[in-house]
């Protein structure tokens, strides 16, 4: 792993890094502004909507206060079977005995879920009317819990109602979902705070998923001590989600062979963190020319002397800063290294032309070729 001086030098620079909000970004703002992006300027507007929060160590040991408030008779507990025997699992399920709330556990959450395993989830859900719903894990289970919480409240849907288009057809929720409280065991997803369910659909190969407000959490119930019963591979992986959104998702929905370091499942695992990880360093040298400025200050964030870079070599200088921090943190060399090959690139690219809820996102258009180049770049990292 990472030594603690390179993690406190990157939490330093990102203490001191100049804001990019639309509010802090003006120019009128504190006497300056950001730099400037060379093309597609865009219009902003946001919205601040998410679940509520309840941060500090030790909170998970609440919860079953809280479900007493909810006045809970029958709660549903969704773990997987790894975390079914660690700590986390263990203090929120003490909690719920202590405060006598009648519960059961669906621990069989499959690791990176799929269309059949969200499936059985939401026939346990079915089968044993609960009024609430307690996810205890990493996004995973979150997201699985979302998914049973939402068909089980609307029993007459097909699967694919409330999947995003065009794979599925996109429908709007109608009907009212029962509580649900979101204790996360990694952070990397942000699934306690966010309307979105996200899986394998196994006919196509490709992941995507449920995205509405009504699946959000009642709840969020942030443990930071959960982290410390991690395995180092998983922590790591589920830090890397932030990188970098759309084309990760065929490379862990086509997974032939590769077996995750750290994770202790029976399938074939590229987890969703290090399937964002693998591509980062082509993909941000793909984007670099919209905005020089803003990949040289990532660049600098992770550890890299820009002084005298040149803004045409933003890209490679972040490409090349990220491969070092990567290697230092022992990742799988290239997609390569996770079972993929040159001929596999059709299929990954095909399976990346669905995710326009997060590809469009990019500030730079790419066609089908661009795609392919990528994927290639990404076979070898070092």
């Amino acid at each position: 792993m990472a030594g603690r001086q390179r993690v406190v030098h990157l939490l330093q620079q990102l203490e001191h890094a100049a804001c990019r909000c639309p509010a802090h970004s003006n120019t009128f703002h504190q006497g300056g502004g950001a730099a400037s992006c060379t093309v597609r300027k865009t219009e902003y507007a946001f919205e601040m909507a998410s679940s509520n929060i309840r941060y500090g160590g030790g909170v998970s040991q609440e919860i079953g206060m809280d479900l007493q408030n909810l006045g809970a008779r029958n709660v549903c507990v969704m773990t997987d079977q790894n975390l079914s025997r660690l700590p986390p699992v263990k203090i929120v399920l003490e909690s719920l005995l202590k405060n006598g709330v009648k519960f059961k556990v669906y621990d069989n959450v499959r690791v990176e879920p799929t269309d059949t395993s969200f499936k059985d989830a939401i026939s346990f859900a079915k089968k044993h009317s609960f009024d609430v719903f307690v996810a205890v894990g990493g996004g995973s289970v979150i997201d699985t819990c979302k998914a049973a919480n939402l068909y089980a409240s609307h029993p007459d849907a097909d699967f694919l109602d409330f999947v995003n288009a065009p794979i599925g057809k996109g429908k709007p929720v109608t009907g009212t979902l029962k509580p649900l409280i979101a204790v996360p065991t990694t952070a990397g997803t942000g699934s306690e705070t966010t309307g979105v369910a996200i899986f394998d659909y196994e006919p196509l190969k490709a992941k995507t998923g449920i995205a509405s407000r009504a699946i959000r959490p009642t709840l969020g119930i942030v443990d930071p001590m959960h982290t410390l019963s991690m395995p180092p591979r998983v922590a790591a992986n589920s830090g890397f989600d932030v990188l970098c959104h759309g084309m990760s998702y065929p490379i862990a929905g086509n997974v032939k062979t590769h077996s995750a370091k750290g994770y202790s499942v029976e399938h074939p695992l590229v987890p969703h963190g290090l399937s964002v990880v693998l591509t980062s360093p082509a993909v941000f040298n793909f984007t670099a020319p919209m905005c020089p400025e803003r990949h040289l200050e990532a660049a600098e964030i992770l550890g890299a002397d820009i002084r005298q870079v040149k803004r045409a070599d933003a890209g490679a200088v972040l490409s090349d800063t990220l491969r070092q921090f990567l290697f230092e943190l022992q990742v799988e060399d290239g997609l390569a290294a996770v079972g993929y090959s040159n001929e596999d690139i059709p299929a990954l690219v095909k399976g990346t032309i669905p995710q326009e809820r997060v590809t469009k996102l990019s500030p730079r258009s790419h066609s089908e070729d661009d795609l392919a180049e990528l994927f290639e770049a990404s076979m070898k990292l070092y």
